[in-house]
C-alpha cells in the first residue's frame, strides 16, 4: 500500500532513492531482519537468541584456547555429559528432589512472610514490637544458618525446607510489607468514607495496591530458594542438583559441573515465569496503568 502510494505522487514516480527504498522494504533480508526483532520480542523467541548467542560466545573462547579442555570443554561436549547422567538415571531424580525441596520451603516462606508482613504493616503492635525484631534477623545470611540447621534437625529434608523457608521469608516480608505500607492514603480515606470495615479494606483496597511488590518479592524469594537449595544440598546427602554439583567438582567434571548449572538456571527461570503467569491476571492493572 505504502509502495503505491508513493509511487502515484507527483515528482516521485521516477525518483531513484523512492525506488531503492520501496525495494529494499521488500527485500528478504528486511523482511528477515523484521521478523528478527519480532521473535526477539516475545519471551520464548528472546530466551532462544540469548541461548544462541551465549553457545556461540563459549564456542569461540573454547576455539581460542584460552583454557584446558578439561576445566573448559566445549558446548557439544557439556551436552554428551548431560545425556550421559540422564542415561546413567541420576539427573531425574536430582531435579526431582531440587525441585520439591524447595518448592516446599518456598510455600513455608512465602505464606510466613505475608502473613508477618499483614501484621507489621496493618497493625501498631507489629509495627513497634515485631518489625525491629525481624529487621536484626534479615541481615543474617541464611547460608549461615545451614549448619545450625543440621545440628536442629539432622541432614534429612527438615533442615531443607527450614533453611529455604528462612531464606524465601525475607524478600517476601520486606517486599510485602513495603508495598503494604506504602497504601496511598486516599484510597484508605475514600474506602472510610465509604463505610468500608476494616478487613473489607485490607482485602479490597490494601492487599490489590499492595500485590505487585508481594509478586516482586516472591520472584527473588523463588530464585534465593534455588541458591539455598544447592548450598544446603552439598553439606550430608546422597542426591540433588547440589549433591551432584559437589560431586563434579570432587572428581574435576567441568562437563558435567556446567550442564547441571545450566539445568538450575532453566528450572530456576521457568518456576520465576510460572510465577509471573499466575500472578499476571491480578496484577494486570499496574502495567495498565504504568
Amino acid at each position: 500500500m505504502l509502495k503505491e502510494t508513493v509511487a502515484t505522487r507527483p515528482g516521485l514516480g521516477a525518483d531513484p532513492m523512492v525506488r531503492q527504498w520501496t525495494k529494499k522494504s521488500s527485500s528478504p533480508r528486511f523482511t528477515g531482519s523484521r521478523n528478527l526483532a519480532r521473535l526477539a520480542g516475545t519471551f520464548g523467541g528472546g530466551a532462544i537468541l540469548g541461548i544462541a548467542l551465549l553457545m556461540a560466545v563459549w564456542s569461540v573462547l573454547y576455539a581460542a584456547r584460552l583454557f584446558p579442555d578439561n576445566l573448559f570443554p566445549s558446548v557439544p561436549a557439556v551436552w554428551r555429559a548431560g545425556v550421559q547422567m540422564w542415561q546413567e538415571g541420576v539427573l531425574s531424580p536430582d531435579i526431582t528432589a531440587s525441585i520439591r525441596e524447595a518448592a516446599v520451603g518456598f510455600v513455608i516462606g512465602t505464606v510466613l512472610g505475608i502473613a508477618l508482613a499483614l501484621a507489621t504493616a496493618t497493625t501498631r503492635a507489629g509495627r513497634f514490637i515485631l518489625q525491629p525484631v525481624l529487621r536484626l534477623l534479615a541481615p543474617i545470611p541464611t547460608i549461615g544458618l545451614i549448619p545450625l540447621a543440621i545440628l536442629w534437625f539432622g541432614i534429612g529434608d527438615t533442615s531443607k525446607y527450614v533453611v529455604v523457608a528462612l531464606g524465601v521469608f525475607v524478600p517476601v516480608w520486606i517486599n510485602a510489607h513495603a508495598g503494604l505500607a506504602s497504601t496511598p492514603s486516599d484510597y484508605l480515606q475514600v474506602s472510610g468514607c465509604l463505610g468500608s470495615s476494616r478487613w473489607l479494606t485490607l482485602r479490597r483496597v490494601i492487599l490489590p495496591e499492595a500485590l505487585p511488590d508481594i509478586v516482586a518479592g516472591m520472584r527473588v524469594g523463588c530464585a534465593t530458594a534455588f541458591v539455598v537449595i544447592v548450598v544446603a544440598e552439598m553439606t550430608g546427602t546422597t542426591n540433588g542438583l547440589g549433591y551432584r554439583i559437589s560431586q563434579a567438582q570432587l572428581f574435576s567434571q567441568a562437563d558435567r559441573l556446567i550442564f547441571l548449572l545450566a539445568v538450575l538456571g532453566v528450572v530456576g527461570a521457568i518456576c520465576d515465569q510460572l510465577i509471573v503467569n499466575v500472578a499476571r491476571p491480578f496484577t494486570a492493572w499496574a502495567s495498565e496503568e504504568n
